[in-house]
Formats: C-alpha cells, sequence, structure tokens
C-alpha cells in the first residue's frame, strides 16, 4: 500500500494573513485555522481557502494524552529515540505553533530518516541512535517528500530538489508553479502536483545524469495535494474536490471522481481498491464497476467530537489529512487515518473495525512505514516520532 497526503491544511496552502480594503495586514484567528474558534464576534480573520493562481478559491514530546488508546498493541518504540527532534523555530513562536512536519522518507537500504517542515529544512536522522545527523536549509516551506532508489525528493515552491544519496549527486527540477505538495514515482517518471493544479512528469535520462521533463497534465482547478500509482493508473487528489484517475500509458485524464464535497486530503491504494479522504470527515472505499469505472461502494464517516474546557465546549472540525496502510505484527492490514482532532485512527481492514487511537499535541501531518513493522510520524509542532507493533498485538477496540 501506499498512501501520501492538516487540521491547518489551510496553512500549508496559503498564507496566514491577509489585507483589509485599506492595505492594512490583519492577522487570521489562530483558532480558526485548528478549527475551534467559539469568540463572537472574533476579532482576527476567519479566512477561507486562499485564492489560487487561477483566481478561485481554494506526512515525542506528548503530553499527558501521549498515548495509545484502546487495544490493538500499538506502543511508542524502544528501539529508536530521536532527540532533539523538533524542527528549529528561528522565530521563536510558541511550541503550539511550531513548523509542522510536513514530509518524511526512509531510503530503502539506508540508515538515515529525512524529514522535512515548514521551518525550510530537511532533518537527516542516524536511525541507529536516533540522534541528528545534518540539518539542511532549503531557503523555503517543505511541501512533501519521498524516496525511490538511491533518490530522496524534495517538493519546495516552484522546484523539486533531487539528491542522489549514493553519489551526492544534487539537481534541481524546475517548472512547477508555487509549491509543490505531493510525489510519485511510476512508469518510471516522477510527478509532481502543484499549487496551480498542474501535474508535472519527469523521466531520468542516464546518459546525461540528469531528469528531463516528460509530461504536463492539465484538469484540476485547483492545488493537487495528493498522489498515488496503481499499476498503469495514477490517481491524484485535490483541493477541488475531485480524484482525478489518468493512464500512465496515454498520459490522459480516464475519469473525475466527484464524491467528495471537500478538499480530498490522501488517496491511497490497497487490494483492488481505492481509498479516498477529505476534510468532509469521509473515507470513501471506490471499486471498478464491470465498464471500469470507479465508484463508491462504502463511506466511512469519522463523527466530530465535543471536548469540555473549563465552562465553554469546544467542537473540533475534524476533518482527515491523510491514510497509510500497513500490516501489523500478525501480518493483518491495518488503515492508519489521522485526524484533525490530534487523533490517528487505527483500524482493521476491510471491516473498519476501531482498534484504537494515537494521541498527539497537534495533527499528525505525515506518516511513513519503516522496517520490522515500524511507522513514523511528524505533527504539527515540528516532532518526528517511532512507533511500532508489539508482539502481543490484539484485534479488540
Amino acid at each position: 500500500m501506499d498512501a501520501d497526503g492538516g487540521r491547518r491544511i489551510f496553512n500549508r496552502l496559503g498564507p496566514s494573513s491577509s489585507s483589509d480594503s485599506n492595505g492594512r495586514q490583519q492577522k487570521v484567528c489562530f483558532h480558526w485555522e485548528r478549527g475551534k474558534c467559539t469568540r463572537n464576534p472574533c476579532p482576527f480573520l476567519h479566512g477561507e481557502l486562499p485564492t489560487a493562481a487561477n483566481g478561485k478559491r481554494g506526512h515525542q514530546g506528548f503530553g499527558a494524552e501521549d498515548n495509545y488508546r484502546g487495544g490493538g498493541g500499538l506502543r511508542r518504540s524502544g528501539n529508536y529515540n530521536f532527540n532533539n527532534s523538533n524542527h528549529n523555530n528561528s522565530w521563536g513562536r510558541p511550541q503550539s505553533q511550531q513548523p509542522a512536519v510536513t514530509g518524511i522518507t526512509l531510503p530503502s537500504g539506508s540508515d538515515k530518516l529525512y524529514s522535512g517542515s515548514e521551518d525550510e529544512t530537511v532533518r537527516i536522522w542516524d536511525c541507529q541512535s536516533g540522534q541528528l545527523a545534518g540539518v539542511v536549509n532549503m531557503g523555503c516551506s517543505v511541501g512533501c517528500m519521498l524516496s525511490e532508489g538511491p533518490w530522496v525528493f524534495v517538493g519546495l515552491t516552484n522546484l523539486v530538489k533531487a539528491w542522489n544519496i549514493q553519489t551526492s549527486m544534487e539537481l534541481s527540477l524546475s517548472g512547477p508553479v508555487g509549491q509543490v505538495y505531493s510525489l510519485v514515482v511510476g512508469n518510471d517518471l516522477l510527478f509532481a502536483g502543484n499549487k496551480d493544479g498542474s501535474i508535472l512528469a519527469w523521466k531520468f535520462n542516464a546518459a546525461t545524469n540528469c531528469f528531463e521533463p516528460a509530461a504536463s497534465l492539465l484538469g484540476h482547478t485547483l492545488a493537487v495535494v495528493t498522489l498515488v500509482v496503481s499499476g498503469n493508473k495514477m490517481y491524484s487528489g485535490s483541493m477541488d474536490h475531485t480524484i482525478r484517475v489518468w493512464s500512465l500509458e496515454t498520459m490522459q485524464c480516464i475519469q473525475t471522481l466527484t464524491g467528495h464535497n471537500h478538499v480530498v486530503t490522501s488517496v491511497l491504494c490497497w487490494d483492488q481498491f481505492l481509498l479516498s479522504a477529505s476534510l468532509d470527515n469521509t473515507v470513501k472505499v471506490w471499486a471498478a464497476t464491470e465498464a471500469g469505472n470507479l465508484e463508491v461502494t462504502y463511506t466511512h464517516t469519522e463523527e466530530q467530537e465535543t471536548k469540555f474546557a473549563s465552562s465553554h465546549v469546544e467542537l473540533f472540525l475534524q476533518g482527515l489529512i491523510t491514510l497509510c496502510g500497513m500490516h501489523d505484527s500478525e501480518s493483518k492490514p491495518v488503515l492508519l487515518c489521522s485526524c484533525n482532532d490530534n487523533s490517528v485512527r487505527v483500524y482493521d481492514l476491510p471491516s473498519f473495525s476501531e482498534r484504537g487511537k494515537i494521541f498527539s499535541k497537534e495533527e499528525v501531518r505525515s506518516i511513513q512505514i519503516g522496517p520490522g513493522g515500524l511507522f513514523f510520524t511528524g505533527d504539527g509542532s515540528g516532532q518526528v516520532r517511532v512507533w511500532k507493533w508489539s508482539a502481543e498485538s490484539t484485534a479488540t477496540s
């Protein structure tokens, strides 16, 4: 299974400030960005999705709740201890506003873990000691990360950076317009989903030792925030609320899926099914009909939760951020679903029976599968954490 994919998706996809009619800068309400402002009236802006280039609207330091709720045999890994794991913030904002970890990747055969953040850095971790091995300043916010073979790819603004960790070669792939939010490899091509709604493709030329532009896939009207490849097809989820199905043979869109009514934040291929998550609080399961088109066969809805705090009630605008599939210690398929209430829900597949929850200080933006039942999470507070399935894993709720 592959996955890609915040509570503050509004922060990911645009600035956190705006101007009034007189040109004065006004701050966007931080509580609104977290989906739980209770002030009426509120002195700060409650902005909508940022305006895209076309003029349309548009992947522990845990506290008291920092544990696994329910059964399922998940626990913090004792094999890794990532010290000083916060991505540094040179502006000195408080802990709750640390730049989010937006990408984690673990290259095959490497003993290093790479994490990218909105603090404009990529951090390199030694997996044996859990110690920080290096920091690379990217000069702009990291939107996503991916590894394939010896290559590590970093999605930036107007650029994809490519590193060959075997030869130390560094390449810059130009062409994207705005932030690159998603990366995937398929059919010997690298694809990048961009803020302007385009999907660009490059092919590596061994003779010239560089990536050459191969295709530009157009169709989405707003940012492409998630990509996944299965077989000879690629699936793209967008802020325009749609999923597009692309043929990797013709590079043409062969179907547009319109089942969601909000931003499609994550798409995942599992068995013969396509799973999609959205800020509309649903996970949809798509299957092919006899005619070959995808249709929704099941919809799982995450209920909103209320949190009692002092004398008022806060309502979490839940929304789903990212999906990730893996197998537990008994090789049973499970689905990890990150939500805007700072939890990751764990479900058995195909039943969608909930096995428990992981809680963090901020929303989990990135999940990466590792070896030996390990998986890594990066959250909105800048923390990278390691989890594993224990040997006494059960299917109890």
